[in-house]
């Protein structure tokens, strides 16, 4: 009973934080790529919102350019811009004017969307704390290795004013409280529930497996049908010129696993929808599906690896040490010869194992000094060529990212075993897949019900 209860409490919330590629994450190790990522917490969609009857518009005290009306409240175009400043930011795309063209329909969805949920909230009396922002404010900082105030000097200094990103953690974590309040009305995920999911997993643990991310576009109805799929091929276009799939994903996915980038983990493809797993099993590593269209909308797939089963080398778990001197944001390359040079002195005092290369690491004050354990699957392609060529207990030389440099050093492997989750972790995935259920069906009970009127 108390098991319940705890399930219970805790239905909606479960906030993953993506510390290696694909959000897999893995206490007391932090890995140092990327840059801003998106907020965690249910995503915004992309769908599109269907009509009612039309309230007047307020008249504001001052001219504002109108992007859209969201029943009685407006979207400017200058909240329009400031979140595709952030897109650019956050997703690697160039900042140019057919860029911004093409991102603007589906910015303008996504405030739509969120504009929906503060007012759902405001009507349930539903808010975000200070304490909640200021947490989730500290979060982004941390995971993006900037001191206390860093994110807004950084905001400031590409222009964008800072309530553009409040706009968007609020919205975040009252849209959470929302799904949340509709999650406790349904019955908490059983015993037998966990103990079926998990002798599933079990049973199926020495079978092949395909890691893959997914982004997620709802089609509401199907008058939306060719509106969504043209975002999904825009979506494609961007990512093939560079943007990152987990990014996108951040952004525009109306998917629980969007707040990891999409990833869903290791799966089969007959665990996934039918027409999901068809496409999937022909699928290569770094390999992108065409969009996918379902009952309930267009999916968009990103194979992230495979591994082959039982006694897989993949699932070799590697204990890891790092040492990892940021880049600080907008680092010239004074910045970054200065963090290339600390972390080639760490390479040059030659630490004999993990212990001395995390006390070399804390002695010259690197930021991220942090060791823990990995799966050798969970490791990019790129770090894991690197580490499985490593003697045990011998330093890196420098490895440099797009955000830092650091060194590694393995401390020990241990022998493939099959991966097979924790009570726990079934039990996370089976909360994370009702919410995921709820929060689609509230948001389309949201959008149904609006009066959108789309200026631009």
């Amino acid at each position: 009973m108390r098991a319940r209860r705890r399930r219970q409490a805790r239905a909606a919330g479960v906030v993953w934080m993506g510390i290696v590629p694909g959000g897999i994450a893995m206490k007391r190790f932090v890995c140092w790529l990327g840059l801003i990522a998106g907020i965690c917490g249910v995503a915004a969609s992309a769908g599109a919102v269907s009509p009612g009857a039309a309230p007047a518009a307020p008249k504001p005290s001052f001219e504002v350019r109108i992007a859209a009306v969201v029943n009685d409240e407006v979207i400017s175009v200058e909240d329009l811009d400031s979140r595709i400043k952030m897109v650019l930011l956050s997703s690697d795309l160039p900042d140019t004017p057919q860029m911004r063209a093409r991102l603007a329909p589906q910015v303008l969805r996504t405030l739509i969307d969120e504009k929906l949920q503060l007012q759902e909230a405001k009507r349930e009396h539903v808010t975000a704390t200070d304490a909640e922002l200021k947490r989730a404010i500290a979060q982004l900082e941390k995971q993006n290795h900037m001191p206390p105030g860093g994110l807004e000097k950084f905001l400031k200094a590409h222009n964008i004013e800072p309530s553009a990103l409040i706009n968007q953690i609020t919205a975040a974590i009252v849209w959470a409280k929302l799904v949340r309040r509709r999650a406790a009305e349904t019955n908490p995920i059983s015993d037998e529930e966990i103990d079926q999911a998990l002798a599933r997993l079990k049973r199926t643990a020495n079978e092949p497996q395909i890691r893959v991310a997914e982004i997620f576009l709802p089609v509401d109805n199907p008058n939306q049908d060719a509106e969504v799929r043209r975002l999904a091929e825009r979506l494609i276009q961007q990512m093939r010129q560079g943007a990152r799939f987990s990014a996108i994903a951040q952004q525009f996915s109306q998917s629980a696993t969007a707040a990891v980038g999409g990833d869903i983990g290791w799966v089969r493809p007959d665990e996934l929808d039918p027409k999901l797993g068809k496409v999937v099993a022909k699928m290569q590593p770094g390999e992108l599906s065409p969009p996918i269209r379902t009952r309930a909308g267009y999916y968009l797939l990103l194979v992230l690896d495979r591994r082959s089963g039982k006694g897989d080398a993949q699932d070799e778990e590697l204990h890891l040490a790092q040492v990892v001197f940021p880049f600080p944001p907008q680092a010239g390359a004074a910045g970054r010869h200065a963090a290339i040079a600390a972390a080639e002195s760490v390479r040059a005092a030659d630490p004999s194992g993990c212990a001395q290369l995390m006390k070399i690491g804390k002695a010259k004050s690197s930021p991220l000094t942090s060791e823990g354990t990995l799966r050798v699957s969970q490791i990019a392609p790129a770090m894991r060529k690197i580490l499985l060529a490593l003697p045990v207990g011998r330093p890196s030389d420098p490895i440099v990212q797009k955000n830092g440099v650091g060194i590694v050093m393995v401390c020990a492997k241990s022998s493939a075993q099959p991966a097979v989750p924790t009570r726990e972790e079934v039990e996370e995935m089976l909360i994370r897949q009702r919410l995921d259920t709820i929060a689609r069906s509230y948001m389309r009970e949201l959008r149904q019900a609006a009066y959108v009127d789309v200026r631009v």
